[in-house]
């Protein structure tokens, strides 16, 4: 189950309360105050995990609470802190405060770590009151409260290329060709109804990240169809690949209507940096695809993820423009 919006509630630990104690030893008259601080509170820490790919595990759980820090003790001993809760959660979550709407943290990095929620400061123990006029105190201060934070956590996948296209038009074909990934395939619309990602291999040495988004039909920006509910995977694509089926009838009109969903969901997505494949050209003859790409520009790439058909000109132009970035 693929899971990429989910809300929680975090609660670092309460401080340890100060200690009120004397030191009483055999021969040690009037030993003065010892009491020891109390030991802070766990803080509620976020780690950004490579080898997640979803917030499943927070749909079954919603509320994380940190250990709070023990009292002090006589002899000056001060408290053990509580142990920190750590959320492993994947790379490219965004975290918000609900109650604010401030951005706590984006975890867009491997191991990156923030604290969600700190715990409350240990409580003073009663040697920290002495003093020539009150050698005797009798007085100690409580720990404080760790923080409360109610929170959402939103996934957006990491990735450097994105496939858009109508239901069927191959993408999940193409990932699974040029990579190791293993999305569903079949002949009927809306096959893939989760994103999917994939290494693709460019050369010796070099990969990237390539995002496979369930299929866009005309309205998905207003809710229509599954590929509404995955725009946002695309808007940190740096590349976007528009797959368009050779067999369409109007190859222009559909790459439109995809810019235009694009365009109504973010409006700088159809200002990134993309290539147009035409895909499944083994399915046509030569006459008929000589016929199609003498009407459409020169720049767009056919492609048969089949047969691999245009492979070595479609990863090329993958590196070129993800190199241009990078420049």
């Amino acid at each position: 189950m693929f899971i990429d919006y989910v809300e929680i509630e975090v609660t670092a630990g309460r401080g340890g309360d100060g200690c009120v104690s004397f030191r009483r030893e055999k021969f040690i008259p009037k030993g003065g105050p010892d009491g020891g601080d109390g030991g802070h509170g766990g803080n509620v820490i976020a780690v950004a995990n490579e080898n997640l790919s979803t917030l499943l595990d927070y749909r079954y759980r919603s509320k994380y609470k940190a250990d709070k820090g023990q009292p002090g003790s006589g002899a000056l001993k001060t408290g053990k802190s509580g142990e920190d809760t750590i959320l492993q959660v994947p790379v490219g979550t965004l975290i918000r405060d609900l109650d604010s709407g401030e951005m706590v943290a984006d975890m867009d990095q491997p191991a990156k770590q923030v604290a969600l929620a700190r715990g409350g400061r240990g409580g003073k123990g009663n040697t920290h009151f002495k003093s020539s006029t009150n050698q005797a105190p009798r007085q100690a201060t409580e720990g404080t409260p760790g923080e409360h934070r109610r929170l959402a956590l939103e996934l957006k996948l990491l990735a450097d290329v994105g496939l858009v296209g109508l239901p069927n038009a191959g993408k999940s074909t193409i990932l699974a060709s040029f990579s190791a990934a293993r999305p569903k395939i079949a002949d009927y619309p809306f096959t893939t109804l989760v994103p999917n990602l994939g290494i693709v291999r460019l050369r010796e040495l070099k990969s990237c990240v390539m995002a496979d988004i369930p299929g866009l039909i005309e309205g998905a920006a207003q809710g229509k169809g599954l590929g509404h509910q995955f725009l946002k995977h695309i808007q940190r694509t740096r590349l976007l690949v528009y797959v368009v089926d050779i067999n369409e009838e109007n190859i222009p009109r559909t790459i439109e209507t995809l810019r235009q969903e694009l365009q109504a969901f973010d409006n700088s997505l159809p200002k990134r940096p993309s290539i147009v494949v035409i895909t499944k050209i083994d399915t046509v003859s030569e006459s008929d695809l000589k016929a199609v790409s003498e009407i459409l520009p020169r720049e767009y790439i056919y492609l048969s993820a089949v047969s691999r058909a245009g492979a070595e000109r479609f990863i090329n132009a993958i590196e070129r423009n993800l190199d241009e970035q990078r420049a």
